[in-house]
């Protein structure tokens, strides 16, 4: 036993608040930030590994972090110099890497005082090791506190959250849908999310109710979620759903609603050519920020140069830009005219700056000057003190600008348009101006993934299987386009799913987000918060019954649902929703996932 260790083991506490409120106390070395200070913050070190910089940089910018004290922030495997008088706050995964390291920073000396947060909850051996390393390295009074954050999952949105990005492979669609698959492999991915699953409804302070579909991995995840609940509540001394913990969360006024479904439940939403903002990012869009490369304009380049490189630009799109907020969900052209408004207005509003300015330089005695001077100088005054939230504006135009052009580069590139408009007539059952074999022949139209995309929701969406012949053709047709590995696994993995009697997987192809109609999960989501009987959802299991709403997608999410969502919600008065997946995945990345299944 290490030596005083009981009276050690008083410094692990607790966090119990809504994300982001418990991040930015964190910050504040686990203290309320006060409101309105005036005061200079407490200069400070953050030292996170790669789980702790995806968590906290969606959320909070350098600018942000400064304004927190936060003076530098580094991985804690990087090489780190002392900095002996000022205080460190780590923020880990509690790994037996982690620890390793984190004890190497108390031998060396390296700050003035630690004050350790842990991801998820440290287990009693590693916060002995850390003890051990303290004692030996006579850091003990040193380290500051110990607390255990229970925040190990990634807010993107407030609505929406991902488990991970780190290692994200390992809870990833292939990873769960693997034909050769073990049982342990299998218990693992389901108590890694179950982990974060668990941190936050922590977070949340509130005890879900959770249903979810039989006989998938959806339901997998609901038992161990369930049990690991029952087990925290059955230790009413430890528990962290009991006294002051209870109901602290920012929905606490009533028990939320946990919807697991399974990925499998509605393959066609991923696949979908979509039209909305925030989803045609999505290919160049990370954890909030999006890269894109600068368009080179029209400059020849002479015969024989080398091209000029690209070069990457990056932007953040978070709570704070209002434009995202409010356009995010829309349809891309109205994107495009909202940007050109914006542009207009604030044209306006620097041309009357300008005119105030030269009205102020009126010179002379001319009683109607002077009139005008007198009735302007509030006005410049006022415009004066608005530069900086013109400046803003400007710096936001910019951005959209600089996005959407960008996205209408990929547009005419992929003939994304054209797609789009082809998948509608498909779904609604229209003329086609085009047969699918010419869309797919077409070396100028989409790449290899567009055009297997286009094909899947062909397929899912006809009243009856192609014939033999016409598989044949359009197997040769994608070969011919670069797609040589996965069509009959993926064929062969759509029949499966849509022999098993679910109509999700057709009605899902048939509805698009402009439409404004309920894709599959918002239609399951809606079946059980309004208790409506319906066939799909009249079996799905029942975990600890009452009702803040949620939908999960085991197996992976898309911006698509999470807006059709969100547009639900809209109409039901004092209802909220939130919308988790294991992953964030677009099109792309799904198809990838979908032919590795497909590889031997």
């Amino acid at each position: 036993a290490v030596p005083g260790i009981a009276q050690w083991f008083k410094k692990l506490s607790i966090i119990l608040l809504y994300f982001p409120v418990a991040l930015k106390r964190m910050l504040n070395f686990n203290v309320p930030p006060v409101k309105n200070s005036t005061g200079e913050p407490v200069w400070k070190v953050l030292i996170y590994d790669r789980f702790g910089q995806d968590i906290i940089s969606p959320l909070l910018s350098v600018k942000e972090l400064r304004d927190m004290g936060i003076t530098l922030h580094l991985l804690l495997h990087s090489d780190r110099d002392p900095i002996p008088d000022v205080p460190a706050i780590y923020f880990v995964m509690p790994t037996e890497e982690n620890i390793d390291r984190m004890c190497q920073d108390l031998r060396n000396q390296l700050y003035e005082s630690y004050y350790l947060n842990f991801i998820s909850a440290i287990s009693r051996s590693k916060l002995e090791d850390i003890a051990n390393a303290a004692i030996g390295a006579n850091a003990v009074t040193q380290v500051a506190k110990v607390f255990d954050q229970y925040l190990n999952f990634i807010t993107l949105e407030d609505d929406m959250f991902v488990l991970c990005n780190q290692n994200k492979e390992l809870v990833s669609y292939r990873a769960i849908n693997r034909p050769d698959i073990t049982d342990t492999e299998m218990e693992t991915i389901m108590d890694t999310i179950v982990d974060s699953l668990f941190c936050f409804f922590v977070t949340l302070g509130a005890i879900p109710i959770i249903r979810c579909s039989r006989g998938t991995a959806a339901e997998m995840v609901a038992v161990k979620l369930d049990k690991k609940l029952r087990e925290n509540l059955r230790d009413a001394r430890n528990s962290l759903f009991t006294g002051d913990t209870l109901g602290a969360g920012q929905f606490s006024f009533q028990r939320p609603l946990l919807v697991l479904v399974d990925r499998n439940i509605d393959l066609a939403t991923p696949l979908h050519h979509t039209w909305t903002y925030q989803a045609l990012v999505h290919d160049d869009f990370h954890l909030n920020r999006v890269n894109l490369e600068e368009s080179t304009g029209t400059e020849s380049i002479p015969a024989g140069a080398r091209p000029k490189k690209k070069n990457k630009k990056s932007y953040d799109l978070t709570a704070s830009d209002k434009f995202w907020q409010k356009h995010k969900g829309s349809p891309f052209p109205e994107v495009a005219e909202s940007v050109q408004q914006e542009l207009e207005s604030y044209r306006a509003q620097e041309d009357e700056v300008k005119r105030l300015k030269s009205i102020m330089g009126i010179e002379g005695e001319d009683e109607g000057a002077i009139s005008m001077l007198s009735d302007n100088t509030a006005k410049l005054t006022s415009a004066v003190s608005s530069l900086p939230e013109l400046l803003e504006k400007k710096r936001l135009i910019d951005l959209h600008t600089n996005v959407a052009t960008a996205v209408l580069e990929h547009i005419k590139a992929r003939k994304l348009d054209v797609y789009f408009e082809y998948e509608e007539k498909i779904m609604s059952k229209s003329t086609l101006d085009k047969s699918l074999l010419d869309m797919i022949s077409d070396p100028d139209a989409g790449t290899p993934e567009d055009k297997m995309r286009l094909f899947l929701i062909y397929y899912i969406s006809s009243a009856q299987a192609p014939s033999e012949v016409d598989l044949e053709q359009y197997k040769k047709a994608l070969t011919d386009a670069g797609l040589t590995s996965f069509f009959s696994y993926v064929i062969g993995l759509f029949s499966r799913v849509m022999n098993t009697g679910s109509q999700f997987v057709m009605e899902g192809v048939k509805n698009l987000v402009l439409k404004q109609q309920n894709l599959p999960v918002t239609r399951i989501l809606d079946n059980l918060m309004e208790m409506k009987s319906n066939p799909e959802t009249d079996d799905y299991r029942y975990f600890d019954p009452k009702m803040l709403r949620g939908m999960f997608v085991v197996g992976g999410g898309n911006y698509i649902e999470y807006q059709n969502l969100i547009d639900y919600i809209k109409g039901k008065q004092g209802k909220h929703v939130l919308y988790g997946c294991s992953e964030l995945f677009n099109a792309t990345q799904f198809i990838k996932q979908l032919s590795q299944l497909g590889q031997k």
